[in-house]
C-alpha cells in the first residue's frame, strides 16, 4: 500500500453533517485525536463564512475560560474546535441558546468521549447531537462511497452474488497495519510510520487523559493499553491486563475507561443479552485503529504474513478488529441502524458484530482470516437465526476468499473486501 497523498480525502460524515445543521441546533464531532476532526470543521466553518475557536491554542484557552460567553456569540453555525479543554464553555453555549435556539447554530469537536467530562454530562441536554468520527475508511482512501452496511440493511439477499475478488491475504495484511490514521498513512511503511504510531499513542496519553483525570501510576498507562492491545477482539478480561502490569483491578478498571474516553480503546458491547439465558454480558475490547493495535503489538506485515501458528491467531484478531472498525464506520453515516453489538453464548458460540434496525431487525457478521469457510464455522450465526426467527434478515461470513455466494438460508460467505467495492 503506497503512502496517502497529502491532498485532503473526502470524508462521508461531511454530507451528513451538512443534512443534519438543517435540524440540529448543536452538533458535536467527537473522535480520536488527528482523525480528521479539525478539518472538517475547517471545511464546515469556510462553507458558511465564519471563524474556527480553536481551543488547542493555550493562549485562546486562557481568554475562553476567563470570559466564555464572549466566545460564543457571532454569526451560525460557531464553530469550536476541541471544546473539552474548556467545558465551562458549554454552560456559555446554554446561556446564549436560552435566547436564541435555532438549528445550525454551533458546531463542537472534541477528543475527549462526551459522557466522560463531568461539567459536560448535563450542560447541553437535549439540544446536543453528538456524532463520531473515526480514522479513514477504505472506501474513503480509494475515493469509493461505499455502501456495503446499508445494502445489508435494505437487502441482504445481494450478498450472495458479486464478482470475484483479487484482493490477496499479503494486501489484506497491508491494510491492516497500516489502520487509517491520516497522518499514519502518509508515511512509508516502517521506521517512519512506527514512529509517528508511538508518538500519537504517548501525546495521547500526555495531552488528553491526563487532562482528564490525576492519574498516580502514569507509566502503567501505555503498559496496560499494550495489554488490552493483546486482547483486541476478545471478550475484555481487565482482571488479567491488570495482573500482567501489576495494577489494582480497581485502578486498572479506572484507567480503561480513561483509555476509552480518550478513543484508544473501544468497548463494544454485548448485544441480545435477554435472548435466552446463555447470551453472555460481557463487551468484547477493540483498539479504535488496527494500525495502533498492530504497533502496540509490534506486529509488522512481515511478520504476520507467516505462517507460524502465532501469527495466525495475531493476524485473525486483527482482521476482526479492521473489519468491526469498518462496518461501525459505515454504521455511523446510516439512518438505519439503532444499535450495535456482539453476541456470545456461554459455551463459546459468537458472532462478531450484529447491527439491529429501528423496526427490531437484524444483521450479523461473522470474520474469518482463512480463504475457505467451513460448515462449523456457521455455528453462531445459525444459532443467532433460530434465536431470532424472522427478525434475523441476513448474515455474513467475511473471509479472504475471492467467491461470494449464499451458503444456506440468509447465510451468506462474502469476500472481506466487498465491504469497499462499489455494487455491481
Amino acid at each position: 500500500m503506497a503512502a496517502l497523498s497529502r491532498d485532503l480525502v473526502a470524508r462521508r460524515l461531511l454530507d451528513v453533517v451538512r443534512d443534519r445543521l438543517a435540524v440540529e441546533v448543536v452538533i458535536g464531532l467527537q473522535g480520536p485525536r488527528s482523525v480528521g476532526k479539525s478539518t472538517l470543521l475547517r471545511i464546515l466553518a469556510a462553507e458558511a463564512g465564519v471563524s474556527v475557536l480553536d481551543l488547542d491554542d493555550p493562549a485562546l484557552r486562557d481568554a475562553v475560560a476567563a470570559d466564555p460567553r464572549t466566545f460564543v456569540k457571532g454569526p451560525s453555525p460557531v464553530c469550536i474546535d476541541e471544546y473539552q479543554h474548556v467545558p465551562v464553555i458549554l454552560d456559555a453555549i446554554k446561556a446564549e441558546l436560552n435566547q436564541e435556539q435555532r438549528p445550525g447554530r454551533f458546531i463542537i469537536t472534541g477528543s475527549t468521549r462526551h459522557e466522560a467530562l463531568p461539567q459536560a454530562a448535563q450542560a447541553l441536554t437535549g439540544r446536543l447531537h453528538m456524532l463520531t468520527v473515526h480514522p479513514l475508511s477504505q472506501g474513503e482512501l480509494a475515493g469509493v462511497k461505499e455502501d456495503f452496511v446499508e445494502r445489508c440493511l435494505v437487502r441482504p439477499s445481494s450478498l450472495g452474488t458479486s464478482a470475484a475478488s483479487t484482493t490477496t491475504r499479503a494486501d489484506y495484511i497491508r491494510r491492516v497495519v497500516a489502520g487509517g490514521f491520516p497522518a499514519a498513512l502518509q508515511r512509508p511503511e516502517g521506521a517512519v510510520r512506527n514512529r509517528w504510531f508511538d508518538d500519537y499513542v504517548e501525546q495521547t496519553i500526555a495531552r488528553d487523559l491526563l487532562d482528564l483525570s490525576k492519574v498516580r501510576q502514569r507509566a502503567k498507562l501505555p503498559q496496560l493499553l499494550a495489554r488490552l492491545a493483546g486482547q483486541t477482539a476478545q471478550v475484555l478480561n481487565v482482571a488479567a491486563a491488570a495482573r500482567a502490569v501489576d495494577l489494582e483491578q480497581k485502578t486498572a478498571d479506572i484507567y480503561t475507561k480513561l483509555l476509552e474516553a480518550v478513543f484508544l480503546v473501544h468497548r463494544l458491547s454485548a448485544w441480545g443479552t435477554t435472548l435466552n439465558a446463555r447470551s453472555g454480558a460481557a463487551p468484547k475490547v477493540h483498539l479504535v485503529d488496527s494500525g495502533v493495535a498492530a504497533r502496540l503489538l509490534r506486529l509488522s506485515s512481515d511478520r504476520l504474513a507467516s505462517l507460524q501458528p502465532a501469527a495466525l491467531t495475531e493476524f485473525g484478531h486483527l482482521l476482526e478488529t479492521f473489519v468491526v472498525g469498518e462496518i461501525l464506520k459505515q454504521a455511523s453515516w446510516s439512518d438505519n441502524v439503532s444499535g450495535c453489538g456482539h453476541w456470545r453464548t456461554h459455551d463459546g458460540d459468537e458472532v462478531d458484530i450484529v447491527l439491529e434496525r429501528d423496526d427490531g431487525h437484524v444483521v450479523a457478521f461473522e470474520v474469518k482470516a482463512g480463504s475457505r469457510v467451513l460448515g462449523g464455522e456457521l455455528r453462531g450465526l445459525r444459532k443467532l437465526r433460530v434465536a431470532l426467527g424472522d427478525q434475523f434478515i441476513g448474515g455474513a461470513v467475511l473471509y479472504t476468499g475471492e467467491r461470494s455466494y449464499t451458503h444456506e438460508d440468509r447465510i451468506h460467505v462474502v469476500p472481506i473486501d466487498r465491504l469497499w467495492t462499489p455494487a455491481t
